[in-house]
Formats: C-alpha cells, sequence, structure tokens
C-alpha cells in the first residue's frame, strides 16, 4: 500500500507563468512573500513577476537573500523579513536553493532548523508555499522535502514531510531557455538521478514508477540538446516536465545511496549538488545495479539503451557506461579534477561517509552500505 501525495495545483507549459495572480486568487491567496536570489533579483525574472502580481493588484514583498546551498543563517534572515511584513503564503523563485528556502521559510516558525531534520517528519502545514521553477533540475516544486546546510558543522540536513510539499507549481519551461550549459547540465542530471533512484528504490511502487520511467524517457535524449543549444523549446520544455516528473516520483518514492553520498560532498566542498550527483552515479550504479538487476535493465530500455532483446546484464552494463559517457561528453570533473585537495577530501570520507549513512537515504538503496562501503565508493568516485 502507497500513499501518494501531490501538490493540489500544477500549471505546466509555455507562458503559464503569467497565470500566476489566476492561481493565487483561486487559492484565496493575496499577500504573498517571493523568496529568491540575488541572481534573480538582477536577471529581470523578478521585476518580471513582481509587475505581473502588481498588474493584478496583488501586495507582494521581496526577499532576495537565498545563498547557493541555502543555510541555517540565510533561513533566519528570511524568517525576520517574513515576519516583519503580513503575508499568506510564501512562493519561492528560482531553482532548488530559492525553492527549499522558501519552504523552510513558511514551515520553521519559532523553531530550529536542525530540529527538523530527518528523521523528524513535519507533517503540520505552514504557510501555503507556491513553487515556481526557473531550472529543470530539483524537482522541488512537487517534493515533500528540504535541505538545509548547518555551516557549523558542514552537515546538509534533510527536512521531510507533508508541510513541505507546495500547494501550488507553476512550471513555465521559457524560463530556462536563457540557463548557461553548466547549469542546464548539472540541473538535468539531478533529475535523471532522481528518477533511476526513485524506481531502483526499496521505497518505489507503482505510481512512483510510472513518473521515474517517464522521467527518464524525457530526460536522456533531451539533455544534450538542450546543453547544445539553450534555445531549443522543445528540448527544454520535455526537460522542465521531466523535472517535475522525477521530483514527483522520488517524493513519492525515495532517493537512495547517490543523494546519501552526495550532501556530504556538497556541504563539505561546495560541488552544486546536481555535480556531485554526476560524479558519484556511474560508480555507485556499478556497485548497486547486482541488488535489482531487472530495474535498472527497466532505466536502460526506457532511456533506449537496450531494448528486449538485449539480456539484463547487458542492458545495465549499457546503462553504467551510458552514464560514464555523458559525463565526459557534459564535461562531468571528478572530486580530484573539480580541484578538491587528496589530503584533505581523504581526511574527511570518514565524516562523510557517517553523515550519509545517517541520512537514512542509502537505507533506500536496493543494495545497502555499510560505512566501510561507502568509504570505498568515494575513494572509487576520487578519480
Amino acid at each position: 500500500m502507497s500513499a501518494i501525495h501531490l501538490p493540489r495545483t500544477i500549471r505546466i507549459g509555455g507562458g503559464v507563468l503569467d497565470e500566476l495572480p489566476a492561481v493565487l486568487a483561486a487559492a484565496g491567496l493575496s499577500r504573498p512573500l517571493i523568496v529568491t536570489d540575488s541572481w534573480i533579483a538582477d536577471c529581470g525574472i523578478l521585476e518580471r513577476v513582481e509587475a505581473l502580481l502588481a498588474r493584478a493588484g496583488v501586495a507582494a514583498r521581496s526577499f532576495t537573500g537565498v545563498v547557493p546551498d541555502p543555510t541555517v543563517s540565510s533561513i533566519e534572515d528570511g524568517c525576520a523579513f517574513l515576519a516583519g511584513g503580513d503575508h499568506d503564503c510564501v512562493i519561492g523563485l528560482g531553482g532548488g536553493s530559492p525553492i527549499d528556502s522558501a519552504k523552510m521559510i513558511a514551515v520553521k516558525g519559532g523553531r530550529s532548523v536542525q530540529s527538523l531534520k530527518s528523521p523528524h517528519q513535519e507533517d503540520a502545514p505552514g504557510l501555503p508555499i507556491i513553487a515556481v521553477p526557473t531550472t529543470a533540475g530539483t524537482g522541488s516544486e512537487a517534493t515533500r522535502f528540504t535541505v538545509i546546510t548547518d555551516a557549523e558543522t558542514d552537515e546538509k540536513m534533510l527536512c521531510a514531510g507533508l508541510a513541505y510539499l507546495p500547494l501550488i507549481a507553476v512550471c513555465d519551461f521559457e524560463l530556462t531557455l536563457t540557463k548557461p550549459a553548466r547549469l542546464t547540465a548539472d540541473t538535468g542530471i539531478d533529475s535523471l538521478v532522481h528518477a533511476i533512484e526513485a524506481y531502483v528504490s526499496k521505497r518505489a511502487n507503482p505510481f512512483a514508477d510510472s513518473m521515474a520511467l517517464s522521467a527518464m524517457r524525457l530526460i536522456w535524449p533531451n539533455l544534450p540538446r538542450a546543453c547544445a543549444d539553450p534555445a531549443d523549446r522543445a528540448a527544454r520544455e520535455a526537460m522542465m516536465l521531466g523535472a517535475l516528473q522525477g521530483g514527483i516520483a522520488f517524493s513519492n518514492s525515495s532517493v537512495a545511496l547517490v543523494h546519501g553520498m552526495s550532501r556530504p560532498i556538497g556541504a563539505h566542498f561546495h560541488v552544486s549538488h546536481g555535480l556531485s550527483n554526476a560524479m558519484l552515479m556511474p560508480v555507485v550504479t556499478r556497485w548497486s545495479a547486482p541488488a535489482a538487476l531487472p530495474r535498472y535493465a527497466d532505466c536502460a530500455r526506457a532511456m533506449a539503451l537496450a531494448d528486449n532483446t538485449v539480456s539484463d546484464q547487458g542492458a545495465v552494463g549499457r546503462l553504467v557506461e551510458a552514464l560514464q559517457q555523458t559525463n565526459a561528453d557534459l564535461k562531468v570533473p571528478s572530486p580530484r579534477d573539480y580541484g578538491i585537495d587528496k589530503g584533505r577530501w581523504d581526511d574527511i570520507v570518514p565524516l562523510m561517509a557517517s553523515q550519509a549513512l545517517a541520512s537514512g537515504s542509502p537505507a533506500n538503496n536496493p543494495r545497502v552500505p555499510d560505512v566501510d562501503e561507502i568509504t570505498a565508493l568515494y575513494a572509487q568516485a576520487w578519480a
């Protein structure tokens, strides 16, 4: 038996940003706080949204203090800004960091972020959350999770519960048309990892499976197209839908070992989330696949890497090779090539391994590792 959770309203398609005032009105909301970062504020997207709302008579205030890999401190700043106005909802405008920040700002109240980290489940609703993604990646617009960094301990804290599930998602692929190749690649691989991990997870279910397989079919052929030509509207639309479906898949199943190991790399070495996922995906897939060969083979077939005439073993071999080749094609560096100091890496790996295990995500993996096995996988991923 599975419990499926989705945003109440999802608007999808080119130009749907213009429907934001109507969407708010339909939900009885009229006093939003917009949560975003300095890039969205500087590139004109925030100004466009503010003008759109103002023309509809919606009085909005904007907090632009979101930082990459949001920290406890940046969340506290956002909560203080929220308290300075009279708001009935929070709009997360941007990539994963603004949307994750909006979730926590809407939910936290007077509690510490640390008290809300997994395994705590926060299901009591805070302010309604409206997600407007400007990247095709995290899927946060449709998930019941947020990730906030404790800068004092360099821990990326996974926070889970229905409180973080947006009420409304507005997914306009036209907002992604100007995103550079590196960001497109990193966020796109993040989406692909969401889909694959949701499908092979121990918590997989038929509903999440359908979303995951559809996401793989959309993302795999369109990711290189979107990277090669940022203005490829068809590829961008497919990537936005694939990211949404990947988010729905893992929110109703789970992520697994790649994400568990990826978060500490991001926290300790400030590597973007999608990039750290990409660094790990081929190594972890090769290690995990023997425990769920038919499921990984299904992924290879959904990605058109093999058909039903190819054995499961052969299909999975092609999957691992394709993941390695995609990393090469999209210029995904290893931790070594990224410039991480080898001594620092070796010193911190035991802590990263224990943090990965403590996050709970590795327990959802088809092959569940212990600390020593995670340590060995980090060593393999180094080069």
